[in-house]
């Protein structure tokens, strides 16, 4: 078939279906069109700059008691943390003393988002264009934490990292596994190391798609990671077969990353043009 004709009937399906998205109206396919993906849930950020995250979609966080990887920063609902901007959500990371309502002190704020009770979803492809932040000691994330969290506790809830960078050079992120027997240091965790430049230079389409008995992994429509329960260490046990919701945040500091070493390294932002989940049709 006619390649302008297949654009054509795929565009004329998206709008009879009543996509979302940004300029064009349109939200863009999963990088594997061919795989009957219809989209579920979905931000934009588009609404106007300067304007506090949807809370009708998302739940603002706060606190600086460490987040059990004794993270450094205060997370705070304020503007100068969570913000949309021209188009994308703004979570930035300052260098500041700043006290919680929780009364803990800390030297940084930031901010942390998630969905729990508003969103939550079994199987699908999970994805967001990202583009993170350049310095030391700063700990970017989107990940998906089983809503049982609240009664099985972590890591028996199961944990699934779509995107976490540590690393100094930004250049590589990773994409992990948590659960009973298997997390913290000892996850299941892949690593993606771009061929040219940092993640830090441009936005990038971090993604799973998680579907019965396994889970893969993408940079750009990039395969680069399967998981299964094969992988898992013997006698543990594969969690991912109930409802996750979504959570973004930017951390400073913690077990993970080195510290921060310079203070002109702050603010630090990371950028997200949108987030979508999809399931199979």
């Amino acid at each position: 078939m006619n390649p302008g004709l297949i654009a054509f009937l795929l565009i004329l399906s998206c709008l009879l279906n009543g996509c979302q998205g940004h300029a064009s109206g349109l939200v863009s396919s999963p990088s594997d069109p061919n795989r009957n993906w219809v989209l579920t849930w979905n931000d934009e950020f588009s609404g106007p700059s300067g304007s506090s995250p949807d809370a009708t979609k998302w739940v603002v966080e706060s606190g600086g008691n460490g987040w059990g990887n004794e993270e450094l920063e205060s997370y705070t609902p304020r503007l100068e943390n969570l913000r949309l901007e021209n188009g994308n959500l703004v979570i930035e990371a300052a260098k500041e003393e700043f006290t919680g309502s929780d009364g803990v002190k800390r030297r940084y704020s930031s901010g942390r988002l998630k969905t729990q009770g508003r969103f939550s979803q079994t199987y699908g492809r999970f994805e967001a264009r990202l583009r993170i932040p350049s310095g030391q000691g700063v700990w970017p994330a989107f990940w998906l934490l089983g809503d049982d969290f609240p009664t099985a506790g972590w890591p028996a809830c199961g944990e699934i990292d779509v995107m976490e960078n540590v690393d100094v050079e930004k250049s590589m992120i990773h994409g992990s596994l948590h659960g009973p027997g298997y997390s913290g240091s000892q996850s299941l965790t892949s690593g993606y190391t771009l061929p040219h430049g940092r993640f830090s230079d441009d936005f990038h389409v971090f993604a799973v798609e998680w579907e019965p008995q396994v889970v893969r992994f993408y940079v750009d429509g990039e395969l680069y990671a399967t998981r299964a329960p094969a992988d898992l260490p013997k006698g543990a046990r594969w969690v991912y077969d109930h409802p996750f919701f979504l959570i973004l945040n930017l951390a400073v500091g913690g077990k993970f990353p080195r510290s921060p070493d310079r203070s002109d390294d702050f603010p630090q932002r990371m950028l997200v043009d949108y987030v979508r989940v999809y399931s199979r049709r």
